[in-house]
């Protein structure tokens, strides 16, 4: 099952360094389309979800670049307890095992020009200030270079 994991700059540059995710479990968010919806919309909906849910871990963090980080994961079925409904098609699901670095598809993270809006939106969720920017999408072998720049 793929899981959209909120995240951060320095838990991901903790992830390479480790080889995993150790803390569980982990909240995260997972496509979960009805009848007549669209798996990719849904799946869109899913990532952002996580997104804001990431807002919270940079707010415990305050030396974390104000970057939203989502991490996309292909995870059994067995180490996902499904929580409860987090939105039209999307469920909010509790990760109960470790998460490997080879379980991660992509990431999802912030262009450094959102800095500014999203350091907003840390101290104000329910601002619009991170609406107006779009997650970019790394691959895998990738966030060796996005940490390694320091997320700036």
């Amino acid at each position: 099952m793929y899981v959209f994991l909120p995240s951060t700059i320095p838990a991901l540059a903790r992830l390479l360094e480790e080889g995993r995710l150790e803390d569980v479990p982990l909240t995260a968010f997972t496509a979960d389309p009805g009848p007549g919806e669209d798996a990719e919309e849904v799946e869109y909906e899913a990532m952002y979800a996580a997104a804001g849910e990431s807002l919270a871990l940079l707010a415990a963090d305050p030396g974390a670049p104000r970057r939203r980080v989502v991490l996309v994961a292909d995870m059994p079925d067995r180490v996902v307890e499904h929580e409860g409904r987090a939105g039209e098609g999307v469920a909010r699901v509790k990760v109960t095992g470790a998460v490997p670095y080879k379980k991660l598809a992509s990431a999802h993270v912030d262009d450094a020009d959102a800095a500014r809006d999203i350091a907003v939106a840390v101290q104000d969720p329910a601002s619009d200030a991170a609406e107006g920017h779009e997650l970019m999408w790394f691959a895998v072998q990738e966030l060796r270079y996005l940490v390694r720049e320091g997320g700036a």
